[in-house]
């Protein structure tokens, strides 16, 4: 059974061309859309294993899409397309729930970035990463300097999308090291998971359970 995809962006030669991309991925684009409305309706419909969603569009914004989207289907993997690198969009993308933020001219990390959804990674454009880790906050500065060197190799490589296996082979480690540290890293900066990592690391922000 194939992979479901659904595309939505108010430029119809991107839908076009992302289609064509991801149909030759062998993935199959269950249905396709021009607007927020359309992604919100469309997806309680088919329900898609993964969205691709435009960020400004005519209607409504695709991040008020995500949103709406993921209240009703918190499940929903939503893989956000854009030619915009705004660091509020990506935190407030990754703060929804988002499993991803790639920009439209890095178009052939597509299909690299669908597979790494599925494998529940949060998955960010290159460009985005080096962009964003420069404006880590001063509070984030403070948290990093309670890390040892190592956890915050760990800790950078999660909140670039890297999942275990990748890890381990960067850093010359066994998966169950790094799933060690990963543990670590999440006990002691009070967090519940992998993208709460990747969204501490970029913005600074602590998600204590109360």
């Amino acid at each position: 059974m194939l992979t479901t995809v659904m595309i939505i962006d108010d430029d119809p030669i991107v839908v076009e061309s992302l289609s064509l991309i991801i149909e030759n991925g062998g993935y199959e684009v269950i249905i396709t859309g021009y607007s927020a409305e359309e992604a919100i309706a469309n997806y309680s419909i088919y329900k898609p294993d993964i969205t691709l969603l435009d960020i400004r569009m005519q209607d409504k914004s695709g991040i008020d899409a995500a949103s709406t989207i993921l209240s009703e289907f918190p499940q929903a993997k939503i893989l956000l397309v854009t030619t915009f690198e705004d660091s509020d969009f990506i935190q407030a993308a990754l703060q929804l729930g988002c499993t991803g933020y790639i920009l439209k001219q890095n178009i052939k990390s597509i299909l690299p970035a669908i597979e790494a959804v599925l494998n529940n990674q949060t998955v960010l454009d290159n460009t985005i990463v080096n962009n964003v880790a420069q404006s880590v906050s001063q509070s984030n500065q403070e948290i990093l300097s309670e890390l040892t060197p190592r956890e915050l190799d760990i800790y950078q490589a999660v909140a670039e999308g890297l999942n275990n296996k990748e890890i381990a082979e960067k850093f010359y480690l066994s998966e169950g090291t790094v799933r060690n540290y990963i543990s670590q890293l999440l006990l002691k900066l009070e967090l519940r998971d992998r993208t709460q990592l990747a969204i501490s690391y970029y913005k600074g922000n602590e998600f204590k359970e109360n």
